[in-house]
């Protein structure tokens, strides 16, 4: 594991386009399909990484208390399953399983997903408007595995709940922090 921070996709920037495979319903979706006309949340994540392990249960909470205010959530797992097998699409769908994830888990295979978006780390966030423009990109909040700071994801909630009262999100942002994606030779 390399210790990496977010690469801070510019904001103001559209959301690229993708299809992927969703690893629990077995169906291939859309950004077009997946996407809210009040925000989009994607988070790069994966099955290993700690500091990802260290936010589930937060995720899982931000989604059900978001999802009903028409914000749509989507995980992304990019690792090479060569590298790190505990993140195959079959290790994906018993982890969505277990801790009952309410939004979709998909599979970025070729990376390229991972690309368009400059993501570089896992857990990485993004928060795209009702016109898929990005809002927010960064941490879920200042908690680390260790550091002994709850994990409460208040840096994504304060964003959502600007875009919710129609109130610009501040552009004072800090990056995530974690494992790096593990990229293909």
């Amino acid at each position: 594991m390399v210790l990496t921070a977010s690469n801070m996709f510019p904001l103001g920037k559209k959301a690229p386009d993708f299809t992927l495979p969703d690893v629990v319903s077995g169906k291939t979706v859309s950004l077009d399909e997946l996407k809210s006309d009040v925000a989009t949340v994607i988070m790069f994540i994966c099955n290993h990484c700690p500091y990802v392990k260290h936010v589930q249960t937060q995720l899982v909470k931000l989604a059900n208390d978001y999802i009903p205010k028409g914000i749509s959530f989507i995980a992304i797992n990019s690792n090479d399953i060569t590298v790190k097998p505990e993140d195959s699409p079959e290790k994906m769908k018993e982890v969505a399983e277990q801790l009952g994830y309410p939004f979709p888990y998909l599979f970025d295979e070729t990376q390229e997903v991972a690309k368009a978006y400059q993501a570089a780390c896992t857990p990485d966030f993004y928060i795209f408007d009702k016109n898929l423009q990005c809002v927010y990109r960064g941490q879920l909040d200042d908690s680390r595995p260790g550091n002994d700071i709850p994990v409460t994801g208040d840096s994504i909630r304060s964003a959502l709940d600007s875009i919710l009262r129609n109130e610009p999100v501040t552009v004072e942002q800090k990056p995530s922090m974690g494992c790096n994606i593990k990229w293909k030779e």
